[in-house]
């Protein structure tokens, strides 16, 4: 039995006597508990239910995101590693198994006989947009005199693969990863691209079993905390969009990438990619991603373009075919 809010609201002529009446109406008036019956609905000492007044609906959220499927089962063996990675973290789950599925990669699932769902791929996808937003209220309150194309370049760096991988690094988050025997053989455990998902899924994961404020606390502490040294390391910045600035300032259209080979088993491969500007190649690149190696192309292309504003000294300074940039 749940105490009772007592509050009939009644119309008054005037203004500043109604307002005063319809502001004590949204307080909340309680009835005085008495008897078990109310002991039990405000969580007492000796009443049946335990208090769950503003604790989150985890497995309705869970029910959400995975219709239809169980949570993972926590063992014995994933306890001490997962509370001392929780330590780390600075947040402590109420629900672990939430934590569990965020360090599931897809590859162990896959190994384990189980569904894609089975993975931390949903929760990644849920992270990424509490980290976008969790940047971006940031950088509106410290830069309110910058324009939005500033604010987009700072957001992308700061939410760029290397950051976070970087990010994930410090909190020791690849140890603690369930991966298939591949995936780890392959160095899995250090791959910029799983970190950086499996932040983003643990993330989520927090936002699932927290709200938004402990969310964005991570945010804070982890990747805004250390915004000036992001800002000033070369190896955090977005190359493609660098490259692209600079070769639509000169040659009135963007570059061009190709991927020219791949390597390995199709859950890992290793891409190389060519970056074109009016069908000549001026940069190549490798990584572990299409994403990473066309960042190292444009890297590349960057290095030999140099300061200043003039373009690529064996190419005309505009491009002849519009074509070519196809």
């Amino acid at each position: 039995m749940r105490p009772r809010l007592h509050a009939q609201p009644r119309r008054q002529a005037g203004g500043g006597d109604g307002d005063q009446h319809l502001a004590r109406l949204r307080r909340p008036q309680h009835r005085a508990p008495a008897g078990a019956g109310a002991r039990r609905a405000l969580g007492a000492p000796g009443s049946r239910r335990p208090e769950r007044q503003g604790r989150p609906a985890i497995r309705a959220w869970f029910r959400k995101l995975f219709p239809g499927k169980l949570p993972p089962t926590l063992e014995e063996a994933d306890r001490a590693p997962l509370a001392a990675f929780q330590e780390r973290l600075g947040y402590r789950f109420k629900d672990p198994a939430l934590l569990l599925l965020a360090l599931t990669h897809r590859s162990w699932a896959f190994q384990e006989g189980m569904e894609r769902e089975a993975s931390n791929e949903r929760l990644e996808f849920l992270g990424d947009a509490v980290l976008g937003l969790a940047i971006n209220v940031a950088l509106v309150a410290e830069f309110p005199e910058e324009n939005e194309g500033t604010l987009t370049k700072l957001k992308s760096l700061l939410a760029s693969r290397v950051v976070l991988a970087s990010v994930a690094g410090d909190l020791g988050l690849g140890a603690v990863l369930r991966l298939s025997a591949n995936e780890e053989e392959t160095g899995g455990r250090t791959r910029d691209s799983i970190l950086a998902d499996a932040f983003e899924a643990v993330l989520g994961a927090v936002y699932l079993d927290g709200g938004l404020l402990p969310a964005r606390k991570l945010v804070a502490s982890r990747v805004l905390a250390r915004k000036e040294e992001f800002l000033a390391d070369d190896s955090h910045r977005n190359f493609k969009s660098l490259l692209q600035e600079r070769v639509q300032s000169v040659y009135k259209l963007p570059p061009r990438y190709r991927v020219e080979a791949t390597w390995g088993p199709d859950h890992s491969k290793d891409f190389e990619v060519e970056v074109l500007v009016q069908g000549q190649v001026v940069g190549r690149g490798s990584g572990r991603s299409k994403k990473d190696a066309e960042q190292d192309a444009a890297r590349a292309a960057l290095a030999r373009l140099g300061e200043g504003e003039a373009g690529f000294p064996e190419l005309p300074p505009a491009a002849t075919e519009s074509g070519e940039f196809s």
